[in-house]
């Protein structure tokens, strides 16, 4: 069995704890690698290599530290299909859908050349007699983050590359789930050019958490996964003087307007619904069709897609729809979670619990869910299931809709799908959720928009990639400066004041 390893200074490290994670095929249900989980005293060692060497790479003018990006780039796009793959084999997914989770980590890299004018700060001549004033973005110094299994591509790029492109060091602490791809990416970043030191990858659970949390020399912590976790971090980082951006859970509606093209929803909201078997955070899990009649619509329509849904290993080729969930223990969730829906009077209309598929009955597949009529008392409501479960909810009016989705605890995406421009423009002027579609089912920004949500799918002041990335990696520094004109002699002793 493989033994994985941490990346500290240039180098795979092997685990000193004696403790491991079993890293699972989920298809099969098999244990296929075993990962080592650090101790605070492994992360100081990492936090350690990461100071002595981010100074000499703050000093490394922009451009520099741009081109850095640019091979990076190149290497991602050679190296694509290598990546997939070991995401898929640990995770799950689809080979489209985990390459489509390293394009869209690539797209911030890419972002990220750009860092000679993004980090450029201003400038004012004469600002009093003989005095400008200049402001400078500067690295914060030693940084980390905090990521999920469900995108073991993506969202560490989100993090490191514009956090590294700033002049800073990243420790990552991936997920333990799926650590391979993050260990992949620090190679290739070291190929690309970046010293040794500047990106720290330490494998490891609470314990590796904790200690990023309160080591004084790092700066900041970016997070994300569930909320009561990010409440956690949040906390306990702001309180230790970090700064902190967390991003959590969602229950994100899409609202079907009786003038929208049904089939066009219908198929949104299989795509949107289940993919990635529902294990992300832009999922739609709540469709909110407004009106007996538009839903009765919306339903029939979308049964038989849900039903011709092909569910399988990503070895099985680029036809299937979704595959596994993580875990044993995510499948049991899910499960229970739709136990608790047909409890509590959710109609059920595509029924996936008997799942089972040949060659793979210990994978953890999870087949797909249709409920209808589900009201906003409901566990299958109210909580983030992260399966493939798609909730019907049914409103009388346009009000009553946009109220549900204004009205729960998450606010990290939402979408609309209407050919009414009234419609579409009062539904993106008022809803209190980040991330908005019409006519689109999951609205996650490009890389130069930023990327967050509002309400409990969010703690901090920031957002993800984008112009915000460069702002949370960087402070501010503003200089005044006199240059006295001729030669002073001896020395003045009042309080110098502006004439």
């Amino acid at each position: 069995m493989e033994e994985l390893t941490h990346y500290i200074n240039g180098a795979r490290v092997s685990g000193k704890s004696g403790r491991f994670a079993d890293v699972f095929n989920p298809a099969t249900g098999d244990v296929q690698a075993k990962v080592p989980l650090a101790s605070a005293d492994e992360l100081a060692d990492a936090v350690a290599a990461a100071q002595a060497a981010q100074p000499a790479w703050a000093a490394t003018n922009p451009q520099r530290r741009a081109r850095v990006m640019m091979k990076f780039v190149h290497l991602l796009n050679v190296n694509m299909d290598k990546l997939a793959e070991a995401l898929s084999r640990e995770h799950g997914k689809t080979l489209p859908d985990a390459a489509g989770d390293v394009q869209r980590g690539l797209e911030v890299v890419e972002y990220c050349i750009g860092a000679p004018e993004l980090l450029k700060g201003d400038y004012t001549d004469s600002a009093g007699p003989g005095i400008d004033m200049y402001s400078m973005k500067q690295p914060l110094g030693v940084t980390a983050g905090i990521t999920p299994f469900n995108f073991p591509a993506m969202i560490p790029m989100w993090m490191c590359a514009p956090a590294i492109v700033c002049g800073n060091a990243f420790i990552l602490k991936p997920s333990e789930r799926d650590p391979s791809v993050p260990l992949m990416l620090a190679e290739l970043l070291e190929e690309a050019g970046l010293p040794k030191g500047i990106m720290q990858v330490v494998n490891g659970d609470k314990e590796a958490v904790d200690a990023i949390l309160d080591n004084d020399v790092i700066q900041s912590i970016g997070f994300v996964g569930s909320t009561p976790i990010a409440e956690y971090i949040y906390g306990r980082g702001c309180t230790n003087g970090k700064r902190v951006q967390c991003f959590g859970g969602a229950k994100n509606h899409m609202i079907i307007m009786p003038d929208a093209d049904m089939d066009q929803a219908a198929d949104a909201l299989v795509g949107a619904g289940y993919g990635a078997a529902g294990e992300r955070c832009m999922a739609i899990s709540v469709a909110v069709p407004v009106g007996e009649a538009t839903a009765d619509k919306l339903v029939e329509k979308l049964v038989p897609r849900i039903e011709k849904l092909k569910v399988g290993p990503y070895t099985a080729g680029n036809d299937v729809d979704y595959g596994p969930v993580v875990t044993a223990a995510a499948k049991q969730n899910i499960l229970g979670l739709v136990e608790r829906g047909v409890a509590q009077g959710a109609e059920l209309v595509v029924d996936g619990r008997d799942f089972n598929l040949q060659g793979y009955e210990d994978g953890f597949f999870v087949g797909p869910h249709l409920f209808d009529r589900v009201t906003t008392d409901m566990d299958i409501y109210k909580k983030e299931i992260f399966g493939p479960v798609l909730s019907c909810v049914r409103a009388q009016s346009y009000e009553e809709a946009i109220g549900m989705a204004m009205d729960h605890e998450y606010g990290n995406g939402t979408a609309i799908f209407t050919r009414d421009g009234d419609t579409a423009r009062d539904f993106a002027n008022r809803i209190n959720i980040g991330m908005v579609g019409v006519n689109v089912p999951i609205p996650v920004p490009l890389a130069y928009h930023t990327f967050g949500g509002w309400k409990k799918s969010v703690f901090g002041d920031l957002n993800q990639h984008g112009p915000d990335a460069f702002k949370f990696y960087t402070r501010t520094k503003t200089v005044t400066a006199r240059w006295p004109s001729g030669i002073k002699e001896g020395g003045e002793f009042s309080i110098p004041v502006m004439e």
